[in-house]
């Protein structure tokens, strides 16, 4: 606001008063208001909805006090244009977030109380805009001006701005353009829309490609593939794993959100991200890449720090195929929402989901869910009849996971550097008896809930509360409860076998806890991450062609060459047009079995002589 404007002289009179009360309704402010803070030395340009009634009722009496020039007014509209559009104060850009917080919260909660005391009046996987931007979530942590710096006023360089959701495109990418690849609506069933994802047979050629890069098992082709085609989403993720491979976690991020971009720019314009009820089938090939880039996306979220913003792409990944759960996170949602402190939607999800899921019978849901309770029980917010209904469904659940899986506490204890005392550490129940006798699959499951949320037991408060619980059970034990004897039969039954679902989210999320239990008919096959384990039933659209023949009159010694390979089949080459290519084909084939058959007698009769040995070395040495 310019300085001058408290030189204003006295109005010549009130005949366009009415102009001026319009004009100043439009640009949100009196100037006698905007008079008096420039003499306070605080410009701000947000104010309440209270403070703008207030004012503007008062201005028909300020009128007089106010100068109605056409030139003032030019002067002041235009920086008052100029602030809303590129020189927001970053006091400003906060107040403006607080503001969006408190219209899409109700409640107005911080944070940290959010997740006990939100009404469940919405869907259970129900997924805001808002929180799919790690940019938000660090903003509550460490305020705007830390997160965003001078980045708001540089946003205006940008020539081309699409508005996206699960990521924003940056000025280091390259121009998108149509990649050929689309979103169409198959049906809808019950209220559920099922979408595909389609590739045309540009984006086919680039796939062919593609394959035969990977093949060559160089990623310098893969690098080149995408310097032609930049947004070629299988290229993306693949170079992704490379450069994580390489400790380069910025460029794998980076393509990993580009791949991201890449795919919601194909959306179908009806397809939701956050109503919960459009699903993608895993097993099409088209659809895969979408699952894995959100996956991937809020692994590399969970490392950054921002474990709100993941359990939302957790929920989004899990509404896409909430009945299959082609990448099982539910073995990792639990964890996510511990660390985002949403201990109310873990509850709720295990007690709407635990009638037709069995999430009890997950080790991760078993021994997680009780410790939400807890948390929840020490919340001084709450009243403290919900905090005694939490601390008993704590107890009893934690009592009732320790008996299911019991192999899971000396791993526990032993990851958060805890010695148990000497009944526990001696008791057969607890002790090396209990992992060793339990199915490889269950050993998955445990070692894979262990490494990754050790971290949240480490606690002394959630130490103490274990340990008379641990004690209560081996009491239990003790006296033959009924509830210990349908355990064990529980166990022996089940977990003979994990799904394919449960391998795959083993090698997505590389613990080397779980990645060392894999059996061997998944560990002895190549694992590709574009496509980990793909389903035995997966729906193919499109073929890969088949590799160009070679010409029929190639050399016979470039034939005896190439039947080295692994691959060689000299019938696929030969093509039998007529009796006479046919008994060509014979004669040629013969000629180069006979010649084989003498090049490998050959290389079987060759002996090399071997140098005289120096049995005296210290002899007089007679031989050079």
């Amino acid at each position: 606001i310019p300085a001058e404007e408290s030189e204003d002289e006295p109005p010549d009179g009130e005949e366009r008063a009415d102009t001026r009360l319009s004009e100043q309704d439009t640009a949100g402010g009196n100037k006698e208001g905007n008079r008096a803070r420039n003499k306070e030395g605080a410009v701000t340009e947000d104010t309440d909805d209270g403070q703008r009634e207030g004012e503007e009722a008062e201005q028909p009496d300020q009128t007089p006090a106010s100068s109605n020039k056409p030139r003032k007014k030019k002067k002041k509209r235009k920086p008052k244009k100029t602030s809303a559009g590129d020189t927001v104060e970053d006091n400003d850009l906060e107040d403006i977030d607080s503001l969006l917080e408190r219209l899409e919260d109700p409640g107005g909660l911080s944070p940290q109380s959010q997740g006990g005391l939100i009404a469940d009046s919405r869907p259970l996987l129900y997924v805001e805009h808002r929180n799919l931007n790690p940019e938000n979530e660090l903003k509550r942590y460490f305020g705007a001006r830390a997160v965003l710096g001078d980045q708001r006023p540089r946003q205006r360089q940008r020539q081309y701005v699409r508005s996206t959701w699960l990521t924003a495109p940056k000025n280091t990418w390259p121009r998108y353009s149509k990649t050929g690849i689309t979103m169409r609506l198959l049906d809808t069933r019950r209220g559920v829309q099922h979408f595909t994802f389609e590739h045309h047979r540009e984006y086919q050629q680039v796939q062919f490609k593609f394959l035969d890069a990977v093949e060559s098992m160089d990623p310098n082709n893969i690098v080149l593939l995408l310097q032609m085609n930049p947004y070629h989403v299988d290229s993306l993720l693949q170079l992704s794993d490379v450069c994580r491979m390489q400790e380069d976690q910025e460029m794998a991020r980076d393509l990993i959100e580009r791949a991201l971009y890449s795919l919601e720019c194909a959306f179908h314009p009806v397809f939701s991200l956050t109503s919960g009820t459009c699903r993608l089938d895993y097993r099409r090939p088209e659809n895969r890449a979408f699952f894995l880039a959100l996956f991937k996306h809020l692994m590399f979220l969970e490392k950054r720090g921002c474990p709100r913003t993941a359990l939302e792409f957790c929920k989004l990944i899990l509404s896409l195929d909430p009945e299959n759960d082609p990448l099982c996170v539910l073995l990792l949602i639990d964890f996510l929402s511990l660390r985002a402190r949403e201990y109310t939607f873990l509850t709720r999800l295990f007690q709407e989901w635990e009638s037709h899921r069995n999430l009890s019978q997950l080790p991760n849901f078993a021994f997680s869910v009780p410790l939400a309770y807890f948390f929840l029980s020490q919340q001084e917010e709450r009243p403290e009849l919900e905090r005694s209904q939490a601390r008993e469904q704590s107890a009893r659940l934690l009592q009732l996971a320790l008996i299911m899986f019991p192999s899971v506490l000396m791993p526990l204890l032993d990851h958060c550097s805890v010695q148990p005392d000497a009944r526990v550490a001696s008791h057969p129940f607890f002790g090396l008896n209990a992992q060793i006798s339990q199915s490889p699959a269950l050993n998955q499951l445990t070692s894979l809930y262990v490494g990754r949320t050790h971290a949240l037991w480490k606690d002394p408060a959630v130490m103490a509360w274990l340990e008379p619980h641990t004690h209560e059970v081996l009491r239990m034990v003790e006296a033959q409860d009924p509830l210990v004897q349908e355990a064990e039969h529980k166990r022996k039954i089940r977990y003979q076998s994990a799904p394919r679902n449960i391998y795959r989210h083993v090698i997505l999320s590389e613990m080397k806890e779980a990645t060392a239990a894999l059996p061997l008919e998944v560990t002895s096959q190549p694992v590709m991450g574009f496509d980990p384990l793909p389903p035995l039933d997966s729906i193919i659209s499109y073929t890969r062609p088949e590799r160009m023949s070679h010409p029929s009159n190639e050399s016979t010694l470039s034939l005896f060459f190439r039947s080295l390979l692994p691959n060689f089949n000299l019938q696929g080459d030969i093509r039998h047009d007529g009796d006479e290519e046919a008994g060509a084909g014979q004669d040629l084939n013969q000629g180069v079995n006979r010649l084989m058959a003498a090049m490998r007698d050959m290389l079987a009769n060759i002996q090399f002589q071997e140098p005289p040995r120096d049995d005296n070395p210290e002899g007089d040495g007679d031989w050079d």
